[in-house]
């Protein structure tokens, strides 16, 4: 019995010690990957009103033929004749009145409502809002003033009237421009070539009256009140006559040469132009003169001089219109050897020609793109200028 029960045990140990062992427990699966969705990207900035009104006038001058473009740069002289086929037919950038243009075919003057509806059928006849200018600076140079009709109060007064009566608190160059500004743009016009920002304080010159008559701090005091007038009226204003007309003579007679130091601009002459420009921001465009200023160009008058643009533009910083002063005077007819006065002026970087020739002018502009004389791009670039001017102006969108 005994081996009985030993031989069992044995036969159980060894049928334990061949059972196969426990398999092993299977790890736990790996996790997933783990897939990290990227962040959506910020969306653009909205763009600005200034952007946006950018844009507009690039689509806009993109529409625009090259006859539409030239035509934008001819802030021209009044016709007495064919106003509104010329303006449909040379595309014109502007007008600009002078005392006849407020008085009928009879010498009588105009009424309020008859100067109105004139400058609103001429806007109507425009495919772009048109610049409507008059000089209006008060004293001995005044236009739509004169006129009774338009304002009874009489003409507009000069600076050195003004100041005469300025007393305590009273602004009275602002209060001045505002009324004389506001007036003028009930009837239609919606750029005042003014103020004078020269400085001059020797009575004899030609410029004085039209002056402070005093130093170029006084001058500027001047002129930042009266643009800061005008851009609140949404008026137009013109700082003129860039550099500085200083004590020089009457360049609607013939040549001017100023011989002063270029220090004495960068520290005088420059200042009211300056404040006139911080003041009106891009409301505002700069008149170039006739004058030879010999210490940026010695050969040519500055508004045909690309030397005396360079220095407007760099040392004043100054992006918008530049616009020559009457290309029609003395001073200026003997420079372009083909009669192309225009090309030359495009050519010095104006924006914004005045003339009374612009019928001839305008062909002369055509050809000299035409033959690659005046490049395309300089064309846009100041056709650019004149549609912004506008835009700020509120005469397109």
């Amino acid at each position: 019995m005994r081996r009985t029960l030993t031989a069992a045990l044995a036969a159980l140990l060894l049928l334990t010690a061949c059972a196969a062992p426990p398999a092993p427990e299977e790890p736990p699966p790996d996790p997933p990957p783990v897939v990290e969705t990227p962040p959506e990207p910020p969306a653009p900035p909205a763009p600005t009103e200034e952007e946006l009104a950018a844009e507009r006038v690039e689509n806009l001058l993109a529409s625009m033929t090259l006859e539409e473009r030239v035509g934008q740069l001819f802030f021209a002289r009044c016709p007495e004749t064919n106003v509104l086929e010329d303006i449909m037919a040379c595309h014109l950038g502007g007008c600009l009145l002078f005392g006849r243009d407020f008085k009928d075919a009879a010498g009588n003057w105009l009424t309020a409502e008859q100067v109105t509806e004139k400058i609103r059928s001429w806007q109507d006849a425009a495919a772009i809002p048109l610049l409507i200018g008059a000089d209006e600076e008060g004293g001995t140079v005044a236009r739509a003033s004169w006129n009774p009709n338009l304002f009874p109060g009489g003409k507009c007064k000069s600076p050195q009237w003004l100041m005469s009566r300025q007393s305590g608190e009273e602004d009275v160059f602002a209060e001045d421009a505002r009324e004389k500004n506001t007036t003028l743009l009930r009837y239609g016009i919606n750029v005042n070539l003014a103020p004078v920002c020269d400085v001059s304080t020797d009575p004899g010159s030609f410029i004085y009256d039209r002056t402070l008559g005093l130093d170029a701090a006084a001058q500027a005091d001047y002129v930042e009140r009266v643009v800061s007038a005008m851009a609140e009226c949404g008026i137009g204003s013109v700082l003129k006559h860039f550099p500085g007309y200083g004590d020089n003579a009457d360049t609607h007679t013939g040549i001017a040469r100023d011989e002063r130091p270029l220090e004495t601009f960068l520290e005088s002459d420059f200042l009211p132009f300056r404040a006139g420009l911080a003041a009106g921001g891009d409301t505002t465009a700069v008149l170039v003169s006739h004058n030879i200023v010999s210490c940026m160009d010695g050969e040519l008058p500055a508004s045909l001089s690309p030397a005396v643009h360079e220095v407007l533009r760099r040392e004043l910083g100054f992006d918008g219109v530049a616009m020559t002063d009457d290309l029609a005077m003395k001073a200026v007819a003997d420079y372009a050897g083909d009669g192309a006065v225009a090309v030359m002026a495009l050519e010095a970087g104006n924006d914004l020609l005045i003339t009374a020739d612009y019928r001839a002018q305008i062909p002369k502009v055509l050809e000299a793109v035409e033959n690659g004389a005046l490049s395309e791009e300089t064309v846009d670039t100041a056709c650019r200028r004149v549609l912004t001017w506008k835009q700020a102006l509120g005469l397109i969108a």
